[in-house]
């Protein structure tokens, strides 16, 4: 366990003094530093808020925006909810496992990329829909895309 995580989990409690509410928030604040949650991270967090590790694993296993393995620097997720389906999104999907060399779920030998797709990104008005490092860009296609990898996400499209 690295020394700074029992004063976030302090932090963490200060804010909010039930276990359970200072769940996410440590969990955040360590992936932020950390990349991703190992099943180490997961036994020491559930020490440091004296939760079982089994909760802390369903916690963080539910909400897709915990990473369960190591990401790359920059994470992708295309939408294939029932919209973004409709509307292209497995061609947005096949174009990116192409451009990038590997298929979803995967990370690039550089550890540049990870792959992964969403069940929903909630913005169906802009199928199809993907993320690059939390940021929406909507009616994606291999046209718009191209220029985000190489772009480190700035807004081509919205």
């Amino acid at each position: 366990m690295k020394p700074e995580w029992s004063q976030w989990a302090r932090e963490a409690k200060e804010q909010f003094p039930e276990a359970h509410s200072s769940l996410l928030p440590l969990l955040h604040r360590i992936q932020d530093a950390e990349g991703w949650l190992s099943d180490e991270t997961i036994r020491d967090v559930a020490a440091l808020l004296d939760l079982s590790t089994q909760y802390v694993e369903s916690v963080a296993s539910f909400y897709s925006l915990f990473y369960r393995q190591k990401v790359g620097k920059n994470v992708i997720h295309v939408c294939g909810g029932l919209s973004c389906a409709m509307a292209g999104s497995d061609s947005v999907m096949e174009h990116l496992e192409k451009k990038l060399g590997i298929r979803e779920g995967q990370t690039t030998r550089d550890g540049e990329y990870t792959l992964l797709e969403a069940e929903c990104l909630a913005a169906c008005d802009l199928a199809p829909v993907a993320q690059l490092n939390l940021r929406f860009h909507g009616h994606v296609d291999a046209e718009n895309l191209d220029p985000l990898l190489t772009d480190d996400g700035k807004e081509v499209n919205s």
